[in-house]
């Protein structure tokens, strides 16, 4: 039999216990992955099941492949096993690829072809141009990025192309309601799916075809879902689907670690776990191997403020360790002095990999990414790329640098389509080739013959240059900036809603507060000074790929990871938690779950840091001291700079009497947020406002003492 004496007590309950439903809800830190594969092998090793009879799901390829090489290192030191090779274990998988396989034997019971092709991202989009160049639909005008995100999201919801109509709010949503029928019509012509599909197709077949539901139904005995907190409508449906006739179905996650919303995940899937599984057995595992007592402590006090969790307290067999480090930091480019301070007090030896600096948006890097540089210390960024290898950054300074240098033909390469005006590459390179024949630059040729020039995208960018080099000795370079961005549109271009290009119109903003600084200077000096500044962090900035440095990332990235030190930075109202998330008491909820995984990351020391002013996109922001921060007991901080105040509180009873400054709106009245923008008030009571703000934001429930809203006519 598998030995289970590497387990604890509790690891040893969850793994033995095969009489039914069980949740396994697993603390940061708690082995649960250990306690997954054992059980697997557990299983294997009993004779309960055979390879063909359990179902593993997860949400990495990665993380299926480490399963795997598990379990067969297990079960090969079984002696009751005679074949100890799993490494075909056929339904060990992401969902996605146990739907592919699912499709592909039985597909054809709703009209698949079963060989079909999985459209890629670059499919997907040419897909969308397709259909909405059929329907007459500008792309200029709707971005097909971000049709297609409403249309995945629909599709993790079950939502058909038929019924997606009955569920469109406001005029974009309509746009969409319109080409999602035809882009299925394109995929279906081309026998092709999309990576939404898998799911949506799977659980279509299992609830249309009874005998192929049956079959999988008895055919898996025991399944088993790692990181449940994470599943979408469409996997939990799926999931409960298969689990119907033998019920032994066994989920891990923690709902704690919810931090994904934002691509579909339900954190309802597991805290109504008990519901759909009446007979369910809970195993909490909260002995934790990672982190010291005080950390521990210290997340437990942000955590256990969350209303909507499952009660459970992480300890450990660890030592106390040191106190938490809180840095006042004057303003952020002390805040990133202080951190790379610290970490050179470690010393020449110490190993820089077992160092993360977290923060809560990518904008956030540029500040960190400067301190890194000039402190001489090397660092990596995971899950993004450096600021300034941003494309939006790239973009934004090509322009720059055409304007100040108009002969520059590269950088304007770059930025003549962009956004697009009909300049394709062969256009671009017969213009090339006119303006070096006349021993001119592009942009110096399309002043001087502008006329001549058939191509109105030429006429348009050769009015753009003209006004721009025409603005350089006048406008300060903030200002200079804001011309190019309002000009071109290019904020518009990405104004399309999804969280991809959010997070780059706050890099742009975010380039702003680089440009501010040389604002005493005179236009043309500003403009050479900025450029000179940002090429020499741009060519410094290439220790960032050594294979010894300091981990930079943001606090989603790092879910999973751990290291021995670790810095959270931007610890400010409004910033973390995120200004989009303090109007909505389940978004706040979320962020607290973010800052739950930033603290817990911590094996040894965690670093805090927040700034009294912060300089952030392009303003300067005196944002009170984060309520995270707050949360935790000060006998447990090791404060270098006493400057907040401990007496503010956030407790809701204690703001109500900020209600009454909404009592003038009524249903129906316009009103405008700060973040969200105009919208129509749809319903008031005593805690929250509804506010549906159109077809990028929808309607949002908004905390009445955050609301921070403007009547409007």
């Amino acid at each position: 039999m598998i030995n289970l004496d590497d387990l604890n007590s509790i690891q040893k309950e969850a793994v033995s216990y095969l009489d039914g439903p069980l949740l396994i809800l697993a603390g940061a830190g708690s082995g649960k992955t250990k306690v997954l594969t054992y059980k697997i092998a557990y299983i294997l090793d009993s004779g309960l099941a055979g390879l063909d009879n359990i179902l593993a799901v997860t949400f990495t390829n990665k993380a299926a492949g480490e399963m795997k090489e598990r379990i067969n290192r297990l079960l090969r030191l079984s002696s009751n096993l005679k074949d100890s090779s799993i490494e075909n274990m056929p339904w060990v998988g992401t969902f996605h690829s146990i739907c592919v396989k699912i499709l592909k034997r039985y597909g054809e019971n709703i009209g698949l072809n079963r060989n079909f092709t999985i459209y890629d991202s670059s499919d997907q989009k040419e897909a969308i141009k397709e259909a909405m160049k059929v329907l007459n639909i500008s792309v200029k005008e709707f971005n097909p990025g971000a049709i297609h995100s409403y249309i995945s999201s629909a599709k993790n919801e079950l939502i058909t192309p038929e019924e997606y109509n009955e569920f469109a709010q406001g005029y974009f949503q309509s746009i969409v309601a319109k080409v999602y029928p035809q882009y299925q019509k394109i995929l279906k012509e081309n026998n092709a799916l999309d990576f939404d599909d898998l799911l949506l197709l799977g659980v279509k077949l299992l609830k249309q075809n009874d005998a192929v539901l049956k079959y999988f139904t008895e055919n898996f005995r025991y399944i088993l879902v790692d990181e449940y907190q994470d599943t979408n409508h469409a996997q939990y449906t799926l999931i409960k689907m298969l689990a119907s006739m033998h019920r032994n179905i066994y989920v891990v996650g923690d709902d704690d670690q919810s931090i994904y919303a934002f691509r579909g995940a339900n954190i309802r899937n597991i805290l109504n776990f008990e519901k759909d599984y009446p007979e369910a057995k809970v195993v909490k595992l909260e002995q934790n191997y990672r982190s010291t007592k005080l950390i521990l402590e210290a997340s437990h006090q942000v955590i256990s403020k969350n209303r909507n969790r499952k009660e459970k307290k992480l300890w450990t067999e660890n030592n106390e360790g040191e106190k938490i480090k809180v840095f006042s930091a004057e303003d952020e480019q002390k805040e990133g002095t202080w951190i790379t301070g610290k970490i050179a007090e470690l010393g020449s030896d110490y190993n820089l990999n077992n160092i993360a600096v977290l923060y809560r948006t990518n904008a956030q890097s540029r500040v960190l990414e400067e301190s890194f540089i000039n402190a001489g210390i090397p660092y990596r960024i995971v899950g993004s790329v450096g600021f300034y290898e941003r494309k939006e950054i790239k973009d934004i300074l090509a322009y720059l640098r055409v304007i100040f240098n108009p002969k520059d033909n590269k950088n304007l390469e770059r930025i003549i389509n962009v956004p697009k005006r009909g300049i394709g590459k062969k256009t671009f390179e017969e213009l090339l080739s006119q303006a070096t024949q006349n021993n001119l630059s592009i942009v110096e040729y399309l002043n001087i013959y502008r006329n001549e020039v058939d191509s109105p995208g030429l006429k348009l960018a050769a009015d753009l240059f003209s006004n721009f080099i025409a603005q350089k000795t006048n406008l300060p370079i903030l200002e200079l900036i804001d011309l190019i961005l309002k000009s071109t549109k290019y904020i518009e271009m990405l104004s399309d809603g999804t969280l991809e290009n959010e997070s780059r119109i706050e890099n742009i903003k975010e380039l702003l507060s680089v440009a501010v600084r040389f604002n005493d200077l005179s236009p043309e000096e500003a403009l050479e000074q900025f450029l000179d500044e940002v090429s020499l962090l741009e060519a410094v900035s290439v220790n960032r790929d050594t294979a010894v440095a300091v981990t930079l990332m943001t606090i989603h990235s790092a879910k999973g990871l751990e290291f021995e030190h670790v810095f959270v930075s931007g610890m400010e109202e409004n910033l973390f938690p995120h200004i989009n998330s303090v109007t909505s008491e389940d978004e706040l909820e979320e962020e607290r779950r973010l800052a739950y995984v930033a603290l817990t990351r911590a094996k040894n020391k965690l670093y805090l840091s927040y700034a009294q002013r912060r300089r952030y996109f392009g303003s300067t922001q005196l944002n009170p001291v984060s309520r995270f921060l707050r949360d935790i007991e000060k006998e447990l901080l090791d404060e270098e700079i006493k400057r907040y105040d401990y007496n503010i509180t956030d407790d809701y009873e204690e703001t109500k009497k900020f209600t009454e400054l909404f009592s003038k709106y009524k249903v129906g009245d316009r009103v405008k947020h700060e973040y969200f923008g105009k919208g129509t008030v749809e319903k008031i009571d005593s805690e929250v406002i509804v506010v549906d703000f159109g077809a990028v934001y929808g309607k949002k429930e908004l905390m009445i003492e955050y609301a921070r809203l403007e009547k409007i006519k």
